[in-house]
């Protein structure tokens, strides 16, 4: 892909820069960022020919979209090919993501942050360390709680809560 040749190449590498920041393969989230700017399925051919990516890149990067629900296999009529898309609203993309990410990083946190909190062991710890561990418990449980209510939010729900932003804020401070 030529750097600068327009909106779309510029959307695309900026999304793998950022996922790289955030733990996520670059080109996983190039793929992901083509799909969804692209509104219509691509076939892999398509994706590696655009991302100048090889194709068997793209092959594990399209089967990890998968995993992730972030990408379906579609089929075109007198084409044999596979054809991949992605959800093309931001918002149940934001859903899908948090969704995933709970599941398989924040919700073993908390798992284990439980059976610390619950081991006799934790008692021969210094009480600061009880406290910390205690505490950091309770936030991740609060935060999964929060995330569980979020995802069960319509999407219309959820957007007017985010535009209240600081207005909530000023409502428990006055509360």
């Amino acid at each position: 892909m030529a750097p600068d040749t327009g909106i779309t190449e510029r959307f695309v590498l900026h999304w793998g820069e950022m996922a790289a920041r955030w733990g996520v393969n670059r080109t996983v989230a190039q793929i992901h960022a083509l799909l969804f700017l692209a509104g219509r399925p691509l076939n892999a051919e398509d994706i590696a020919a655009q991302l100048r990516v090889a194709r068997s890149n793209v092959s594990t990067s399209l089967r990890e979209l998968q995993n992730w629900d972030l990408v379906k296999v579609v089929h075109q009529i007198g084409d044999r090919r596979d054809h991949f898309e992605t959800l093309q609203d931001p918002w149940e993309l934001l859903r899908v993501i948090v969704r995933e990410r709970k599941e398989r990083e924040f919700d073993p946190t908390v798992t284990f942050l439980r059976e610390c909190a619950d081991s006799p062991a934790l008692a021969r710890e210094d009480p600061a360390t009880q406290k910390r561990l205690r505490e950091t418990l309770a936030l991740m449980e609060s935060l999964s709680s929060w995330a569980e209510q979020m995802l069960g939010m319509d999407n219309s729900v959820l957007k007017r809560l985010a535009k209240l932003g600081a207005k909530v804020q000023a409502f428990l401070k006055a509360a």
